[in-house]
């Protein structure tokens, strides 16, 4: 692991002593090193504990997401370089030191050994990712997104911090791997202690009625922000939900069935919200509280297959949803708009940019064989053997998913183009480029799913 966590630390001082010149190139090539080594964790045997100290540990649950993390960080320089040439290096390097220091907290908390050590690292996020919104927003109600991100994360996160000290001053002996040991007394209810624990990681991913945070600050967020937020920081949320499931296993799990109505409904909310949006990464953002209803419902399941399904369902979004918000980054570089009434007629403009926005509509409306469609038919028949009554909310919100989607993409590739585009910069190889490592690990994961599974 140390292997690993100590050049993802180097990245911090590199991003200060590089020379301007050589800042993006070096950068990007190191995180792309860096990428391709941490995919020897995939080629593990089953076990507990494949790489584990005192402070930090990787299992089957931890692995999938910390390959996901590595290799979206070039990723997002890659996606960010066009909008960043034209600024001064100072802000260059502060953009850089952001973005890695925000991946090395990542690391941390998907890696962390015991619970007080994990939401260290999982508060700390903020404060970089409060400085990717609010340097590198670009409207003014960036300070507003930004307020609101901080308010409901740190509102929410009280509840677990008092939970955890709690915890630490109960239990017997400190656990490591959120391994659960005997209390010797409980103060508090056992369903208050798990709510407590609980209510981060729902705020994070975001729950329906949770969720306000999560608009705002992807649109006023730059787009490696929208990336690493749909990606990789609302997976947190499903980790911290999986960690406590297992810590803390409630005896009665009647709790269970008001927070799985909410999330189904909210599914079903949030998409039907997407057919109004007149803003594309505002789509695409209550897209993505749609798709984590369902990664909800399938953890409080607590099924395997619903584990299976919310593990599969976290790695597709994290590649389908920053995708998407790359491709409407590459459009707004063109048409300075993200409005769709004023991005029609990319096609005529840019057709082989048409084929990825195909490619990807088409896995996140879930089409076979994509992992996608893997992961949320896995889902639904977990959810289905739970309760009969839930192929309704699931059915709907499948058919509304693929409403929004489909309308999203007549949209923006097809009409007639408006008077103020400017198509003159043709697509450029880094775009593909960009597109292509986001829709090829996608398709060789779903040719062998168990790597997740």
């Amino acid at each position: 692991m140390m292997k690993m966590m100590l050049p993802t630390l180097l990245l911090i001082p590199s991003t200060l002593i590089l020379k301007p010149k050589l800042l993006f190139p070096t950068m990007t090539g190191l995180t792309f090193l860096l990428a391709l080594l941490s995919l020897t964790w995939m080629n593990q045997p089953t076990g507990l504990n494949l790489h584990s100290n005192m402070y930090t540990n990787i299992d089957q649950i931890s692995t999938p997401l910390l390959v996901l993390s590595y290799w979206l960080l070039p990723m997002m320089i890659l996606a960010s370089q066009s909008s960043l040439m034209t600024e001064p290096a100072q802000r260059q390097r502060l953009f850089l030191l952001s973005l890695t220091t925000l991946h090395a907290l990542t690391i941390l908390t998907f890696t962390a050994s015991s619970l007080t050590l994990m939401y260290i690292a999982f508060e700390a996020t903020l404060i970089p990712t409060m400085v990717l919104i609010t340097r590198w927003g670009h409207q003014a109600e960036r300070l507003t997104a930004g307020s609101y991100f901080m308010i409901y994360t740190l509102l929410s996160s009280m509840p677990l911090l008092i939970a955890i000290l709690y915890i630490d001053n109960t239990l017997i002996a400190p656990t490591l791997f959120f391994i659960p040991t005997q209390p010797t007394t409980l103060n508090w209810h056992p369903m208050a202690l798990w709510m407590a624990c609980m209510m981060a990681f729902l705020v994070k991913m975001p729950m329906y009625g949770f969720h306000l945070w999560l608009p705002k600050a992807h649109v006023e967020a730059p787009v490696a922000g929208s990336m690493v937020l749909a990606a990789i920081l609302l997976k947190m949320g499903g980790y911290g939900m999986i960690r406590i499931l297992q810590a803390l296993p409630p005896e009665k799990t009647d709790f269970f069935t008001p927070l799985i109505v909410i999330s189904l409904w909210g599914m079903i909310m949030t998409n039907a919200t997407c057919l109004q949006q007149t803003d594309l990464k505002s789509l695409i953002a209550y897209s993505s509280i749609g798709h984590m209803g369902l990664v909800i419902t399938a953890l409080l399941i607590q099924t395997p297959w619903g584990l299976s399904g919310a593990m599969l369902l976290m790695i597709a979004h994290g590649f389908t949803s920053s995708l998407l918000f790359c491709l409407t980054n590459m459009s707004y570089e063109r048409t300075n708009t993200r409005l769709l009434i004023l991005t029609k007629g990319l096609f005529t403009s840019l057709p082989l940019m048409t084929s990825w926005w195909l490619l990807v509509s088409l896995m996140n409306i879930a089409l076979p064989p994509t992992m996608n469609f893997t992961a949320e038919i896995t889902i639904m028949s977990s959810t289905f053997n739970w309760s009969n009554p839930t192929i309704i909310h699931l059915g709907l919100g499948t058919l509304i998913t693929a409403m929004y989607t489909l309308h999203m993409f007549s949209s923006t590739q097809f009409g007639k183009p408006s008077l103020h585009q400017n198509f003159y910069q043709p697509a450029h190889s880094r775009e593909h480029l960009l597109a292509s490592l986001h829709i090829i690990p996608l398709a060789l994961i779903s040719l062998k799913p168990e790597l997740i599974m």
